[in-house]
């Protein structure tokens, strides 16, 4: 098992169309795909190109969503998460798993479609972290 390539850097934001606004204006984003609903994940999502990555814009699906308490301590949004993708999630999970890295919930099909869990950000320098099951077309 090795550091996989960076997919994402998930941004928690309380509108998608405020942030979406602000990557193009203010940074040049030319590729924006549209906003979707997780419902699984309790989130609306929209991911923005970057030359080597993406952003992930995550935006509250309902009062319960896991990002509201985010949320509510920064109330404009940050940074959430870092995510990174592996070629076999099973295999993943087994290593975080035996070194001690406590797995949030089971794994779930993320996103991208692709399966998915979180890292506990205690044992992770503080950093809430995804990782992903590398999608099998081309990004």
């Amino acid at each position: 098992m090795k550091l996989g390539r960076l997919n994402h850097v998930g941004v928690a934001t309380p509108s998608i169309e405020k942030s979406v606004a602000l990557y193009r204006e203010k940074m040049g984003a030319e590729v924006v795909h549209d906003a979707f609903d997780l419902p699984a994940q309790g989130v609306r999502v929209c991911f923005v190109n970057t030359p080597n990555s993406q952003i992930e814009l995550i935006e509250p699906l309902g009062a319960y969503s896991p990002i509201v308490k985010f949320l509510e301590r920064n109330p404009e949004g940050g940074q959430h998460h870092l995510c990174f993708e592996v070629p076999d999630i099973e295999e993943a999970r087994a290593y975080y798993d035996a070194k001690g890295v406590r797995i949030l919930g089971p794994t779930r099909i993320g996103a991208h479609g692709t399966p998915i869990f979180f890292l506990h950000p205690k044992d992770m320098m503080g950093v809430l972290t995804e990782i992903m099951e590398s999608p099998k077309q081309a990004h």
